[in-house]
C-alpha cells in the first residue's frame, strides 16, 4: 500500500489565550488523524529564551521560539496526510487564531481534490451535427481518443482536397488555377502554398465521453469539470443531463457540476470549432495562417472539489509607494444561505527557517455569495518586478466557512503569484516602477507547428521567453489571441512583458456592427482579465488586431473607457491600473487611448513599394520620427515594424515531425529545382538573410534613437508560415536561428542600452570627414555613471584604423534613463584612409568601474570610403573596351570582329517579365509577394563572389550591403531565363520564392567572336556617384585584363532579349 506523505508546518501563534496550547495538540492530533502520533504540547516563549525542541514521538516534533514576545508561540510540526477527510469542529472556533491554524490542512488535502481525466476517451465525429437528434449523450459512443490533444495531431478528420474549408482569407488565389500548381492540385497530393498543412482536417462537431468515478470524500462537496483550453465551444452532459457551454478560446472551460454524489457518472463533451462566432477568418486563434483551427482539448482536464462555500476569485491590486498588495475575494455560495467564517491572508513556506506570517479577519457572505478584501502589508523591503529583477510575491488566500449546521469548518484556499509592478506615463514615453522604459516586443501569434496548438507547460515557454530576451526584447505581443497560464508563469520568473488581444475583426466581420463578435469581445476581455490580470507580465492590451467596420472608432472608444474603469485599482490605492489599454493593435487613435499603437513610425508601410525611405533615399542612420511623436500626447508604439523576408530554409524541413507539415516549402523547393537553381537554397538563405538584418537594424534604431518613443513591436523574430507564407523571422517558426545572425549580434542593436550614431551618409569620399553624432538609448535598471565611450573605425580585416575614448566629458558622468542622450560627436578626416574599402565604425559604452577589457554595450555601422574621382583606383575607360547603354549596330559589329562591350542597361530598358514582373528594390520582400498583391520589391538582394576578378576593385560582400543602394534603386534585374542554363552571373539578383526565376545584376559571355559584360544598371552616367565611378572602374579593369575569359556563349538574339527595345538590327 502507498504510504502517507508527509508535511512540515510551521507557524508562529500570537495568543493571549493560556488554553491555545492545548486547542493547537487538538487540532494536530486531528489533523494526524489516521496516526496514534500526537504533538507532544506547546510551549510558551518567554523573552530571550533560546529556542529548543522536545524529544520526537513519532514524527512530530515541537519547537519553542527565541527572542519572541511572551505571548508568541512558535511551532513546527511533521503531519502526516490523512486518509479520509477532516472536519475540524466549531469547538476550535473560539479563538480565531487557533481557526487559522487549520491551514495545516490544505497541504494534507490538495491531493485529494483533484481528479486528472487524462487518458483514453471515448469519442465520435458528428459531421452533419446530428448528435442532439441522435442523443449522442446518452448512449455510448464507440472511437476511442486520447485527451489532452486534437484530432488532427492522432489523424482524426478528413483528407485535404481542394475542397477543404480552411479557416482563414486567401488573398493569391493562383494555386487553384495557374499551371505550375497543377500537379499540386492532384487528388491524394495537395500541397497548398498558404501556409503550414496538416495531414487531416476536419471542421465541425466532435463528441467525447468517458466515465468517471467520484470518490466518497466529495460527499457534500461541490464539483467543477476544469477544461483548460478546448478548441472551440463546449457543451457539457453529466448522466444525460445538460450542464451548460462556453465559448472562450483564451480561458479555461469550467463547468459547476453541483453536488455531484460519489460513485461512477458518464460524462459527455461536445466540441465544436466551427466559427461559432465570426472573431475574424484571420484571427490567430482560429486560423489556419498559424495554430490551425483544430479540434479538441488540451491542457489539464479535471474534476476539482470545493467546498460548498468556495473562493470563486482571488484578484491582486499592488500598490508600490505602499508596498502593499490588496486581494479582492469572491465568495462563491452554493447554499443558499448567509454564512460566516474567516479570511486569511499567509505569505511564506513552511520551514523554521521562514515561518508563515498570517493576517486574519472575520467575515460574512450573503445567499449568493460576497465579495472580501484584504489588504497586507509586503515589507519597506518587498522588491518590485519588472524585466530586469521579476520578484514575484507568494501567498495564499484561505477562506474558513464555519458551517453551524455540521458543527464543522469548511476550507477553501486560493494560491497567489503576483508583482510589485507599476505601470504609468511621462509624456509619451512609459514608466515601470518610476523608470522609463522602451517596449521593444515582438509578435506570437500562436505559430506551433509540432502540436498546432500553444504549449501547455512553462518548460517550453521559458525556452521561447529565453529567445526573445537573448535577442535584446522584453515583450511578446499575442497577436489576436491569448496563450495559456504557463506562457503567464514563465514570464513572470523571467521578466517578460506580455500584450494580450482577443482577436482580429476584419475580412469576414467587422466591430461595432451589433454582429455577435462586439458582445464576444467585451465577454472574451472579461474572462481574460479576471483568469490572467494578476501576472505582472501582463501589461498592455487592445482589443486586438487592426479592426474593421465604419462604426469601429466609436465601439473601441466604449471599449477603452469600460476596461479602463474597470479597474478598481485606480479607485482603492495609489498605485496605476494592472493594464493599460488602447483600443486595437495598428489603429484607431483615440482620445480614450493610454497608448497608441501605429503603423505611421516606421521604414516600410504598407503599399510604399520603392517609395520607402529604404527604397528611395540614400542609406543615412539619421531620420527619427520625433515631429510625429511630438504631437501626439500619449506614448506610441509602432506597430509591426519589419515585415523583411528572408529565403526560405528549406534545412528546417525534418523539423516538421508533428501536426503540421511543410507542404509550402515543398512546392517552392520544387520551384527553385526546375529553374535550375536548387543547388543555390543554402546561399539564397545566408545571403537574403544578412539583407534582412541590415533592414531590421535600421527599423529598430530608427525607433530607438526617436526622443519620447515609446517602443516597436516586430513583425517578426521568427517566420510567419501563414497568410502566404511570411518568412519574416531572424528565427524560424521553431525559435531556432538560421545561421546568419547570432542572437548576441542581434543584440549589439536591439537591447536595454544601446548605443547609436547618426550618419548623414554611408558613401564617403577621401575628400570627406566621416562626421557622427553619437547618441544612447538607456533603457536599463539604472543610470549609468562615469561612462567611459569608445569609438573605434575598423578596417576590412577588422583591424583598428582610428580610434578615440572619452571619459571626462560632463555628460558622461551621469547618463540617465531615456534615448536621445548625446555622447560626443566623431569628426574623422578621411584622406588618408586607405580606399577603395568597407570600413566599420564602432562605439561602446561601459561605466569606468568595469573591468578594461570588458566592452559593455556596443554597435556599428558599415560605411565604405571611396577616392577621389582624380585619384581613382582603375580606369573607366580602356581603348579596347567600348561602354554603351544600347545594343546597337556599333556593338554588335564590335562583338563580331572580336573586340569587348560593357552593355550597361538603365534599369527602365531592362526587359522584364510580362507576367508577375519583377520589382526590384535595395530592401527586402516586405511580408511577402502573395499576400500584398506583389507589392514592391519582389526581390531579396543580391547574390555574389567577392573574389570574383571582375569585383576585385569593388569591396563588397556577398550579400547586398548599404553602398548597393547606388546601383540597385535605378536598376532591372537580369531575365536568364532565355540565357543558356549553365551561365553563372557575376552578380546575382534573389528572385521570390513563388516564382524561383533566374535572375542577374551582372552578366559575363562569349558572343560571336567578342567578349561581353552586360550590367542592369547604366554606368554611362553618374559621374558623382563614387559607387557607380568605382564599379565601372573594377568591371573595365577586369575586362582590359587576362582573365576575362567568359565561359559561356551567347547569341545575339539571347543578347538583345535583355532590353525591352527590338529596333537595333541584330
Amino acid at each position: 500500500m502507498e504510504q502517507p506523505r508527509s508535511f512540515l508546518l510551521s507557524f508562529y501563534l500570537t495568543s493571549h489565550n493560556p488554553d491555545d496550547g492545548q486547542q493547537i495538540v487538538e487540532i494536530l492530533r486531528c489533523l494526524g488523524a489516521n496516526t496514534n502520533r500526537h504533538a507532544n504540547g506547546v510551549q510558551r516563549a518567554s523573552p530571550g529564551a533560546k529556542r529548543s525542541g522536545t524529544r520526537e514521538s513519532g514524527p512530530e516534533k515541537l519547537l519553542r521560539p527565541g527572542r519572541a514576545p511572551h505571548n508568541l508561540c512558535y511551532v513546527s510540526v511533521t503531519i502526516q496526510e490523512p486518509r479520509r477527510p477532516v472536519l475540524l469542529t466549531s469547538m476550535f472556533m473560539k479563538n480565531q487564531f487557533a481557526a487559522l491554524l487549520t491551514f495545516a490542512s490544505l497541504a494534507c488535502a490538495c491531493a485529494a481534490d483533484n481528479l486528472p481525466l487524462a487518458g483514453k476517451w471515448r469519442f465520435e465525429l458528428d459531421r452533419p451535427d446530428a448528435g442532439f437528434d441522435r442523443r449522442l449523450f446518452a448512449g455510448r459512443l464507440s472511437g476511442s481518443i486520447r485527451l489532452p490533444g486534437s484530432l488532427p495531431e492522432q489523424g482524426i478528420g478528413d483528407d485535404i482536397t481542394l475542397a477543404t474549408p480552411w479557416t482563414g482569407g486567401i488573398v493569391d488565389r493562383s494555386f487553384f488555377t495557374a499551371p505550375e500548381f497543377a500537379k499540386y492540385r492532384e487528388p491524394g497530393r495537395i500541397k497548398v502554398p498558404f501556409w503550414l498543412q496538416p495531414e487531416k482536417y476536419y471542421v465541425g462537431v466532435a463528441w467525447f465521453q468517458r466515465d468517471v468515478d467520484v470518490p466518497p470524500a466529495w460527499q457534500r462537496k461541490r464539483v467543477v469539470l476544469f477544461l483548460e483550453r478546448p478548441h472551440w465551444e463546449t457543451r457539457v452532459w453529466v448522466d444525460e443531463r445538460f450542464i451548460g457551454s462556453n465559448n472562450s478560446l483564451a480561458t479555461p472551460h469550467q463547468y459547476d457540476l453541483s453536488s455531484l454524489s460519489p460513485g461512477k457518472h458518464t460524462l459527455t463533451i461536445r466540441v465544436d470549432n466551427r466559427r461559432i462566432v465570426d472573431v475574424g477568418e484571420n484571427s490567430h486563434c482560429i486560423s489556419d495562417h498559424t495554430q490551425g483551427n483544430w479540434n479538441g482539448i488540451v491542457g489539464r482536464i479535471e474534476l476539482r472539489a470545493t467546498p460548498p462555500v468556495w473562493i470563486e476569485d482571488a484578484q491582486v491590486f499592488t500598490d508600490t509607494t505602499n508596498k502593499t498588495a490588496r486581494v479582492v475575494v469572491q465568495v462563491g455560495n452554493a447554499t443558499g444561505k448567509p454564512g460566516h467564517g474567516s479570511l486569511a491572508f499567509v505569505k511564506g513556506v513552511f520551514s523554521p527557517a521562514n515561518p508563515i506570517r498570517m493576517l486574519g479577519k472575520p467575515v460574512e457572505w450573503d445567499a449568493r455569495g460576497g465579495t472580501i478584501d484584504i489588504t497586507a502589508g509586503l515589507g519597506a523591503d518587498a522588491r518590485l518586478w519588472d524585466e530586469f529583477e521579476p520578484a514575484l510575491h507568494n501567498f495564499t488566500v484561505v477562506l474558513f466557512a464555519n458551517d453551524d449546521a455540521a458543527h464543522a469548518i469548511n476550507i477553501d484556499w486560493r494560491e497567489l503569484s503576483f508583482g510589485l509592478r507599476d505601470l504609468t506615463t511621462q509624456g509619451t514615453q512609459f514608466l515601470i516602477n518610476g523608470r522609463k522604459a522602451f517596449i521593444r516586443g515582438t509578435l506570437e501569434c500562436g505559430i506551433f507547428p509540432k502540436t498546432g496548438h500553444p504549449p501547455m507547460e512553462e518548460q517550453e515557454w521559458r525556452r521561447i521567453i529565453g529567445v526573445a530576451k537573448a535577442h535584446g526584447l522584453n515583450l511578446l505581443r499575442f497577436h489576436s489571441y491569448c496563450p495559456p497560464e504557463a506562457a503567464f508563469r514563465a514570464a513572470d520568473e523571467l521578466g517578460m512583458y506580455f500584450q494580450i488581444e482577443t482577436c482580429w475583426a476584419n475580412q469576414s466581420t467587422t466591430l461595432g456592427d451589433g454582429k455577435p463578435v462586439d458582445q464576444w469581445v467585451y465577454e472574451e476581455t472579461e474572462r481574460i482579465l479576471r483568469t490572467y490580470g494578476n501576472h505582472p507580465c501582463f501589461l498592455l492590451m487592445p482589443y486586438g488586431n487592426e479592426p474593421g467596420g465604419e462604426r469601429t472608432g466609436s465601439y473601441l472608444a466604449k471599449y477603452v473607457t469600460h476596461f479602463k474603469a474597470r479597474d478598481p485599482r485606480q479607485y482603492w490605492t495609489s498605485g496605476s491600473p494592472r493594464q493599460y489599454w488602447t483600443s486595437g493593435s495598428g489603429w484607431p487613435q483615440l482620445p480614450q487611448n493610454q497608448f497608441h499603437v501605429t503603423p505611421d513610425p516606421r521604414i516600410q508601410s504598407w503599399g510604399a513599394g520603392l517609395k520607402s525611405r529604404i527604397n528611395a533615399n540614400p542609406p543615412e542612420t539619421t531620420t527619427d520620427y520625433r515631429a510625429y511623436i511630438a504631437a501626439r500626447n500619449v506614448p506610441v508604439i509602432s506597430h509591426e515594424i519589419g515585415e523583411w523576408c528572408v529565403y526560405p530554409n528549406f534545412d528546417e524541413m525534418p523539423k516538421y515531425t508533428g501536426y503540421l507539415k511543410p507542404k509550402n516549402f515543398e512546392i517552392f523547393r520544387d520551384f527553385l529545382a526546375e529553374h535550375g537553381l536548387g543547388g543555390l537554397s543554402r546561399p539564397f538563405l545566408l545571403a537574403s538573410g544578412k539583407l534582412q538584418t541590415l533592414c531590421y537594424k535600421e527599423d529598430i534604431e530608427s525607433a530607438l534613437r526617436t526622443p519620447g518613443m515609446a517602443g516597436f513591436e516586430l513583425l517578426d523574430l521568427h517566420d510567419f508560415p501563414g497568410q502566404g507564407t511570411a518568412l519574416v523571422g531572424v528565427v524560424d517558426p521553431f525559435w531556432d536561428d538560421k545561421g546568419y545572425v547570432t542572437a548576441a549580434e542581434y543584440r549589439r542593436f536591439c537591447n536595454a542600452i544601446v548605443p547609436l550614431a547618426r550618419l548623414s551618409k554611408r558613401v564617403f569620399t577621401t575628400g570627406e570627414h566621416l562626421v557622427a553624432e553619437v547618441e544612447l538609448a538607456n533603457f536599463g535598471p539604472a543610470p549609468l555613471t562615469n561612462a567611459v565611450v569608445t569609438w573605434k573605425l575598423l578596417g576590412p580585416k577588422g583591424e583598428v584604423t582610428r580610434n578615440e575614448s572619452w571619459d571626462s566629458e560632463p555628460a558622461l558622468k551621469l547618463i540617465s534613463q531615456g534615448n536621445a542622450i548625446h555622447l560626443g560627436t566623431v569628426n574623422l578626416d578621411l584622406s588618408s584612409v586607405p580606399t577603395p574599402a568597407q570600413y566599420k565604425l564602432a562605439v561602446s559604452v561601459r561605466e569606468a568601474s568595469s573591468p578594461a577589457d570588458h566592452s559593455g554595450c556596443e554597435n556599428d555601422w558599415d560605411v565604405w570610403v571611396y577616392p577621389e574621382a582624380e585619384k581613382l583606383v582603375g580606369s573607366l575607360s580602356h581603348a579596347d573596351v567600348l561602354v554603351s547603354s544600347r545594343f546597337d549596330d556599333r556593338v554588335q559589329a564590335l562583338l563580331r570582329s572580336g573586340g569587348k562591350v560593357l552593355l550597361t542597361i538603365p534599369g527602365q530598358q531592362v526587359r522584364n517579365f510580362e507576367a508577375a514582373p519583377v520589382q526590384l528594390g535595395f530592401s527586402s520582400i516586405f511580408w511577402n509577394t502573395s499576400w500584398t498583391h506583389r507589392q514592391a520589391p519582389t526581390t531579396l538582394g543580391i547574390l555574389c563572389d567577392p573574389k570574383h576578378p571582375a569585383l576585385e576593385e569593388f569591396p563588397t560582400s556577398y550579400y547586398s550591403n548599404w553602398q548597393w543602394w547606388y546601383l540597385i534603386h535605378r536598376a532591372g534585374a537580369l531575365r536568364l531565363d532565355h540565357l543558356p542554363p549553365g551561365l553563372q552571373p557575376i552578380v546575382r539578383v534573389i528572385d521570390d520564392w513563388v516564382t524561383a526565376r533566374p535572375l542577374g545584376l551582372v552578366i559575363e559571355g562569349k558572343i560571336g567572336s567578342g567578349k561581353i559584360v552586360v550590367c542592369g544598371f547604366d554606368l554611362t552616367r553618374d559621374a558623382d556617384d563614387p559607387v557607380s565611378r568605382q564599379m565601372r572602374a573594377s568591371l573595365m579593369d577586369y575586362m582590359a585584363s587576362k582573365r576575362f575569359h567568359p565561359a559561356t556563349e551567347l547569341t545575339f538574339h539571347q543578347a538583345q532579349s535583355l532590353l525591352v527595345s527590338t529596333s537595333e538590327g541584330l
